[in-house]
């Protein structure tokens, strides 16, 4: 059974995407750099976003010290959905997929160092979820001038991510 890691990042993808697309590529290069494991669990399987959450919660990923939990559009909506059971110490959400009919339910226990990040122009999720998200919680909020893939905002996210990161690890 291999050990516990100190420091974990455990990815979520989106519907259409994979575990190691572009934006989870470049975001583990930048938690590697900050000494985190990194797991992506492959989702593909299924479109249903309840069976996905089921599955997180089934690996139980666990850090001895932080787990950050990270989700893009329906990841987005399985990290946050897994915070009460998972308890991470951080949540980085870009363009979540919550409050759709049929999956609208309030994500619990979602840590304080919890940052969102999402496109103005973004067709597939309204701009208007992150703030309902975001506002009640006192999440750090960040809008881009991009669309639902945030991937032209590479080199953003990884910047947003890593302070999320260098914040957990200093403790501050």
């Amino acid at each position: 059974m291999p050990s516990t890691p100190e420091n974990l990042v455990c990815f979520a993808h989106g519907k259409e995407s994979g575990p190691w697309g572009t934006k989870i590529t470049h975001l583990a290069q930048t938690a590697r750099a900050r000494g985190f494991e990194v797991v992506s669990p492959d989702y593909s399987h299924t479109p249903d976003p309840r069976r996905r959450v089921e599955q997180l919660l089934a690996a139980a990923p666990a850090a001895r010290r932080n787990l950050v939990l990270v989700g893009s559009s329906m990841g987005a909506y399985v990290s946050a959905m897994a915070c009460a059971a998972l308890q991470p110490q951080g949540l980085f959400l870009m363009a979540p997929a919550l409050y759709f009919p049929g999956w609208d339910e309030e994500p619990q226990g979602c840590p304080p160092r919890t940052v969102v990040v999402h496109g103005w122009a973004d067709d597939i999720v309204p701009v208007e979820r992150s703030l309902r998200f975001a506002q009640p919680r006192k999440a750090a909020l960040h809008i881009l001038d991009s669309g639902h893939t945030l991937n032209d905002r590479l080199p953003l996210l990884a910047l947003l991510f890593d302070r999320l990161l260098a914040e957990l690890l200093s403790g501050t």
